[in-house]
């Protein structure tokens, strides 16, 4: 088990590069002189849809398939398969998600329509963590790892339960029915019949996807409801083949196609935008003081305790790279601010942009003053 979580976490540190490599490739396109062969690529016609549609409609389904299965199999055999495992990854994630929002919200209190993107901080890139970790190499515990591995996918719950109820639109009661048939389905397929042949799963999943997606929910939340019916018996076998397409191709895919940041018209009054600075801010601010201020409390009053070789400053650098929100952020940027509003998608991306930044390089000089203690015998575990 020890040795499918280090491969497991190698491949998300990857990913993480893969991830950075992509949004580089991005920024780089739309502030060149091939800015406008970077615009037809995203916006390149397939059937019914352009490309960017059916990268963040549809591949992104089979990404919160992924995050699905990964719940599914962390609640029944992981990092959150008992309650003294749960507990102090749950409440700094809860204090994760918390803080940020309302900073957010602060930040944003006069704007009816900025108001929106007040979850766009909640969320934490376990890939982009990961790929910062791995600069450490072995230095780094793998309690800490867990622990992030942890933390990031009851995030990333939080982050599914916000989108089906804060960020679905035009609801449709004839197709949500059609989507509760197609899960009874796959219930009957899972209790009853008790297949583990995947197909069945795969074929009725992509009638979920287009019913999901008419009904106004968030055509996201299928891969999530999908991986609840997969048996875990065929789980593994699914998931170890997704996991490198979703980490190598989805995700880069995806932050190519969003993370297309262009410099032109920013400027030092862009810098203090209310959506800027709330993105940014909740990132940079809000995670390491919602996650860390959890964790002391949960200490202090003996709830939980720390990893094991785990110190005070390690949770610190941990904390700090919470504050990397970008594949989800972006996502639910893109959510928040549809249709007219897509003005505002820039500003979100300045944020999220400076708040993971600010987040990657502190978490970092942190973790690395962590271990220069640790080496010099200065600092107690």
């Amino acid at each position: 088990m020890i040795n499918k979580m280090r491969k497991f976490l190698q491949l998300e540190a990857a990913g993480g590069i893969a991830l950075f490599c992509a949004a580089l490739i991005a920024i780089l396109f739309i502030n060149s002189p091939f800015r406008d062969v970077y615009l037809r690529i995203i916006q390149m016609p397939l059937p019914h849809s352009p490309l960017i549609f059916w990268v963040n409609e549809g591949f992104m389904a089979v990404f919160f398939l992924l995050v699905g299965l990964e719940l599914k199999r962390e609640f029944f055999e992981g990092e959150l398969s008992g309650v003294s495992k749960i507990v102090l990854p749950g409440a700094a994630a809860l204090g994760g998600m918390l803080v940020p929002a309302l900073i957010y919200i602060a930040m944003n209190r006069h704007g009816e329509v900025a108001l929106q993107g007040w979850a766009i901080p909640v969320a934490t890139d376990i890939a982009f963590a990961l790929g910062v970790l791995s600069f450490f190499s072995k230095r780094i515990p793998l309690s800490l790892k867990l622990f992030l591995l942890a933390l990031a996918v009851i995030d990333d719950l939080g982050a599914i339960v916000i989108i089906a109820f804060f960020y679905s639109h035009q609801f449709s009661v004839g197709y949500f029915l059609l989507a509760c048939l197609v899960m009874l389905l796959l219930w009957g397929l899972n209790r009853i019949v008790k297949t583990a042949v995947l197909l069945p799963y795969l074929l009725l999943g992509l009638v979920l996807w287009i019913c999901i997606l008419h009904s106004g929910i968030h055509a996201s939340i299928s891969g999530v409801l999908l991986a609840m019916m997969v048996p875990l018996r065929a789980l593994h076998h699914l998931e170890t083949h997704l996991h490198p397409w979703v980490v190598f191709l989805i995700l880069p895919l995806f932050a190519f196609c969003n993370a297309g940041l262009s410099f032109e018209g920013i400027s030092f009054m862009m810098l203090t935008q209310p959506v800027v600075l709330g993105v940014a801010l909740g990132l940079f601010v809000g995670k390491q003081v919602g996650v860390l201020s959890l964790v002391w409390l949960m200490i202090k009053y003996r709830l939980a305790r720390l990893p094991e070789a785990v110190t005070g400053l390690d949770m610190y650098g941990i904390a700090l790279l919470c504050g990397i929100g970008f594949t989800m952020s972006l996502f639910l940027g893109t959510l928040a601010f549809q249709g007219e509003q897509t003005a505002y998608l820039m500003e979100v991306r300045l944020g999220v942009f400076l708040g993971s930044i600010l987040s990657a390089l502190s978490g970092s000089l942190v973790l690395h003053i962590a271990f220069l203690q640790k080496r010099k015998g200065r600092f107690s575990v």
